[in-house]
């Protein structure tokens, strides 16, 4: 009855013909999977080790049997404080991405308020070492958008402050790679496209900063990178102009989820 019922199962096949598209933050589920599974679950098993063995010499020495556990328990500590150390790392590190996870989730929501108007939305779009967190196709355009989320103090109202060229905390600079990589992103979606459709497509690059409210000035609202809160995100896409066709923003929107299921699947091969 077995084997019949395994050469029955042997002949099925998942009904579903594409896989899903990829989720927002799920480039961030994959390193906190990465860091808990393999290295945080190593040290804790090889501090468990290291007491079991240290147990098994104190038995030893209180049944007189000759070995001391004294150099075990030494070593069994220096191990547990070591492994201590790695899983404390690894633990804000995990922190750390959960933080910009949920803001990356918080942005998808706030997009979805465009996905119910017909704009195509994707989420965490794999590139060359590299990913992009969301992009927006409509006839207004296509939008490359990347969320920073970091925490703000707690004893002061601080802002963030985009002129154009610098985006600053309380006079305080942030990484100028924040504009870098989102004018990066934008340029490789760009060539992307151009080179599965022949076609070269405006794109707008983007950084969103959930929960903190930015001040922009005059400069910095004419930047060929937006600086927003994802609050402002779909106003600010709604009152672009039209600039692209339906049809050739349905056009981009296949080949790019062509280019993501192919990516999804070529990872699903490798071991």
């Amino acid at each position: 009855m077995k084997n019949k019922q395994s050469k029955i199962d042997s002949k099925k096949r998942s009904p579903l013909k594409n896989k899903p598209l990829r989720y927002a933050g799920k480039s961030i589920d994959e390193q906190i999977d990465k860091l808990i599974n393999d290295n945080a679950v190593l040290y804790l098993v090889i501090s468990l080790l290291s007491i079991a063995i240290a147990g098994f010499e104190w038995i030893r020495f209180y049944i007189n049997n000759p070995p001391s556990p004294k150099m075990m328990t030494f070593l069994a500590f220096v191990v547990i404080l070591f492994s201590y150390y790695k899983i404390k790392k690894i633990s804000r590190e995990v922190k750390r991405l959960k933080l910009g996870r949920e803001g990356e989730r918080v942005v998808g929501e706030h997009l979805d308020m465009l996905r119910e108007k017909g704009y195509k939305i994707f989420h965490d779009i794999v590139g060359e070492n590299f990913n992009i967190d969301h992009v927006i196709i409509s006839t207004k355009g296509i939008f490359v958008i990347e969320t920073k989320t970091f925490s703000k103090p707690n004893d002061k109202d601080a802002r963030i402050h985009f002129n154009g060229r610098e985006i600053t905390v309380d006079r305080q600079k942030l990484s100028n790679n924040y504009i870098d990589q989102a004018t990066a992103s934008s340029k490789w979606l760009r060539n992307l496209l151009k080179e599965s459709t022949g076609k070269e497509f405006p794109i707008k690059p983007g950084i969103v900063f959930p929960g903190w409210f930015i001040e922009t000035t005059e400069e910095g609202k004419k930047s060929s990178c937006w600086v927003l809160n994802p609050r402002a995100l779909p106003q600010y896409i709604e009152n672009e102009k039209t600039s692209i066709t339906m049809e050739d923003a349905s056009l981009a929107s296949y080949h790019l989820s062509r280019y993501i299921r192919a990516i999804e699947e070529e990872k699903s091969k490798t071991p």
